[in-house]
């Protein structure tokens, strides 16, 4: 069973990728350099993005569950477990509720919305722990993986952490338009999911193959 749950950890990522980069591609107006993930939920094919959310949010989740009994070997608690289970919740949340159009897309609507919905304000509290609960779990797991004198994955893990958190603050000022960051926000956006979900599977992989050996 715990093997399973740390596939889940291996999966999240191709599936959750896959998924929103063939979304994108069929959307003739939609920009994957600009544009942020979140806006494939607008339109009558949205219901695609959402669904991705959702079942990418489930993997981690179960991932979360998984990974225990591997902190547990390098004398964590609860912690990581989780921060990763806030992240898989917040991405089921992310798919009930849709954002506010960004950065021109739809198309026609307004850079940036004057005042947000409460769907694009919940949309936006349930996204937080995406990008800050899964670089704190990479910090968390790089002090344990310090104390437990693996070197290779301390490093690992610190930087991961640290280039998410990095990376979420250019996407941010992308976002916010009008700088020539904007033009790329939806490039940076991917960079930080990419580097946190690369961070997942590489975790889910170790996991799976040290289960019937010491740490």
């Amino acid at each position: 069973m715990r093997v399973n749950l740390l596939a889940c950890g291996v999966l999240a990522g191709p599936v959750f990728f896959a998924i929103f980069l063939i979304a994108g591609a069929l959307r003739p107006d939609y920009d994957a350099l600009r544009h942020p993930v979140s806006s494939l939920e607008f339109g009558p094919q949205g219901w695609g993005q959402s669904v991705n959310f959702v079942l990418t949010g489930t993997l981690v989740t179960l991932f979360g569950l998984g990974v225990r009994p591997l902190v547990r070997r390098l004398g964590g608690g609860l912690t990581v477990t989780i921060l990763l289970m806030a992240v898989g919740i917040g991405l089921i949340g992310a798919g009930f509720f849709s954002p506010d159009p960004l950065s021109g897309y739809p198309p026609g609507s307004p850079p940036t919305a004057a005042d947000p919905s409460t769907h694009r304000i919940l949309h936006d509290v349930f996204s937080t722990p995406v990008f800050t609960a899964l670089p704190a779990a990479c910090i968390v797991l790089a002090r344990r993986f310090a104390k437990a004198g693996m070197r290779t994955w301390m490093i690992y893990s610190a930087v991961s952490g640290a280039l998410m958190v990095a990376l979420f603050v250019l996407t941010s000022v992308a976002f916010n338009q009008g700088t020539a960051l904007t033009a790329i926000g939806g490039l940076l956006q991917r960079l930080t999911l990419a580097t946190g979900f690369a961070w997942m599977a590489m975790l889910g992989l170790h996991g799976i193959r040290s289960r019937n050996s010491p740490v």
